[in-house]
């Protein structure tokens, strides 16, 4: 039954309007090759500076890089909107997560930004 359940959220998911936004938004910046090299570039950086960050570290290499990556692609229009995109899923899904946790008492603090 619980599997079933999850199976049918899956599906919810995948219909889902921060999905179906993220999935146009993602293949229309990845159409460009130095826009697709950036946002993957990015989401390595972002990576490796949270794996610093649980050891207890600062990766300011990382950070700056990250930085200087992130201003530039803001002025792609539709790297902008497929970083919004991501976020919002990520956001929804984070979400979804706690719910789940929350209702078999799973401690989630270390998932909040407080």
């Amino acid at each position: 039954m619980v599997y079933d359940k999850a199976n049918e959220l899956a599906r919810e998911l995948s219909h889902s309007e921060e999905y179906q936004t993220y999935k146009a938004t993602r293949a229309a910046a990845m159409e460009n090759e130095t826009t697709r090299s950036l946002i993957g570039e990015l989401h390595q950086l972002q990576l490796r500076a949270q794996a610093a960050m649980v050891s207890g570290q600062k990766d300011e290499e990382a950070l700056e890089r990250m930085q200087k990556i992130s201003e530039l692609l803001q002025f792609n229009q539709q790297a902008s909107a497929y970083l919004m995109a991501e976020l919002r899923l990520h956001r929804m899904l984070g979400d979804v997560y706690k719910i789940l946790a929350d209702a078999i008492d799973l401690d989630t603090s270390m998932l909040s930004d407080e």
